[in-house]
């Protein structure tokens, strides 16, 4: 047993801003299959594919009607059988998303249920509580003879019923259909939100959304949760190869988090805590401590992850290209599985200024400033972009931050990315922290040593070895350095 996915370099491929195969403007299947050879030279081990399934796309293909089909938009079933051969030809495995905790409003089992047939395959209930939506204003919706339905995200996502042993033995059926296809495992959306509160009761107070992955929440985190990832994890474990388990799960302590990823569920969770800690030494040692202690308590590998799909990209969080080229040595050098979201091998930032007219989140309805189309713009291959009229416009000073640009050019940020993710396989050891000065980070692993410089005053860290790659001018202000020492 290899156990790959310990330490696995896991790309994000949110597909319809990849790369464009047909030429319509928006990324497909055939976009990524051309580009795999570029991943593969980038040198990660695996990608996770966004949801490509049928979808009449009201949240971008999170609102699923068919998990056994590919939305022509993105290509067909034959492509992405083709995707996942050819990934496997050159040493990549391909994870997919699957979206359990609701479907499209378009998918026949709600067509039924708004007809009064099977409703209890989703929650209605005859009044609403006081739940609000993930994406702005209530979380219920009316519908015609008077019941209402459940939808923590868009009204288009009906929420499951996950009481509902149909439910269960349908996406058991669902992971088979796609594991029999050859994907090495699922990212599990909303992983935490399937199982809700008998009762369902009343949280008493507005403004809910901002006290995910803070406070418990009634919807969210629920024990019932993990009895269905033990038997999704008998599901991966009857298949050869090493298929896993992604948990997107937001709980309020790295404690809960762990949970979801004891021996017999799933086998990662994403590091939310890391991805929100701000640019400061103490607070980063700090959730670096926990997550290492609480994920090893439980056996389990921690992930580490700066920007994704649904989050500002941390070139803008922390302010500075150079800050997020220092963060990206920092993370690439901690022990365990880590996560690079596309264009972070290019050192892009969030786009602030897309106009309203293209702007297309519906979590805009809970306020403009929380949409997430900024970190979704297309990928830019060449100095031109290499796109026809993308679906969100690529800004013009994106030019020398295109792959073209930066390929083979030394100290651009991509080559940066080439380099520490081809040194990193070499990488091995626990953590071992090293007095620094304030504001600053060392540690090794063997004889490894990784300094970060997290102020803005050059600081000489005195470590005699041999240089192996740097952020920046070793020792300068926001940079990260990376020795072998004897």
């Amino acid at each position: 047993m290899t156990a790959w996915w310990r330490d696995a370099a896991i790309y994000q491929v949110y597909v319809r801003s990849f790369a464009d195969g047909n030429g319509d403007g928006v990324g497909d299947l055939i976009g990524v299959r051309d580009r795999l050879p570029y991943l593969a030279g980038l040198g990660v081990d695996a990608i996770w594919l966004t949801p490509f399934y049928r979808s009449p796309m009201a949240d971008f293909g999170y609102d699923v009607a068919d998990y056994r089909d590919v939305d022509p938009l993105f290509g067909s079933l034959a492509d992405a059988k083709a995707l996942i051969d050819e990934a496997h030809a050159l040493g990549l495995r391909v994870i997919t998303d699957i979206v359990p905790n609701h479907t499209s409003s378009a998918h026949p089992w709600f067509q039924e249920a708004l007809r009064g047939r099977h409703r209890d395959r989703y929650v209605f209930r005859d009044r609403p509580n006081d739940w609000e939506s993930i994406f702005g204003g209530p979380a219920w919706t009316q519908v015609e003879d008077g019941q209402w339905y459940l939808h923590l995200f868009d009204p288009a996502q009906p929420d499951l019923n996950w009481d509902n042993d149909e439910v269960r033995g349908e996406f058991e059926s669902v992971l088979r259909f796609w594991l029999d296809l050859g994907v090495d495992g699922f990212r599990v959306d909303v992983a935490h939100g399937m199982v809700k509160p008998r009762g369902l009761p009343d949280i008493g107070h507005p403004n809910q959304t901002t006290l995910i992955g803070k406070e418990p929440v009634p919807y969210f985190d629920n024990d019932g949760v993990h009895d269905i990832h033990r038997a999704w994890r008998r599901v991966l474990d009857s298949y050869p190869g090493e298929r896993i388990g992604v948990a997107e799960a937001w709980a309020p302590t790295a404690e809960r988090l762990a949970m979801y990823v004891r021996p017999d569920e799933l086998h990662q969770a994403f590091n939310f805590h890391y991805l929100f800690t701000p640019w400061d030494a103490a607070e980063l040692k700090a959730v670096i401590d926990s997550s290492l202690a609480t994920a090893g308590s439980v056996g389990a590998p921690t992930t580490w992850v700066l920007s994704n799909h649904d989050v500002k990209r941390h070139v803008t969080r922390y302010g500075s290209l150079a800050r997020a080229r220092a963060a990206a040595l920092l993370t690439l050098a901690l022990p365990g599985s880590v996560y690079v979201y596309q264009g972070e091998e290019l050192g892009l930032p969030e786009v602030l200024d897309l106009p309203d007219e293209v702007c297309q989140d519906p979590q805009r309805l809970r306020d403009p400033d929380s949409g997430r189309d900024g970190c979704r713009v297309p990928l830019p291959w060449t100095r031109e972009s290499g796109w026809q009229d993308p679906w969100l416009p690529i800004p013009s000073e994106w030019a020398g931050l295109s792959v073209e640009a930066q390929e083979g050019v030394p100290g651009s940020t991509l080559e940066l990315y080439r380099t520490a993710l081809e040194l990193r396989r070499a990488l091995d050891g626990d953590l071992v922290w090293h007095e620094s000065p304030e504001g600053t980070l060392v540690f090794s692993r063997g004889r490894f040593v990784c300094a970060v410089n997290l102020t803005a005053t050059p600081v000489d860290f005195g470590i005699d070895g041999d240089l192996l790659i740097a952020s920046g001018v070793p020792g300068a202000g926001d940079s990260a350095v990376w020795w072998k020492v004897k």
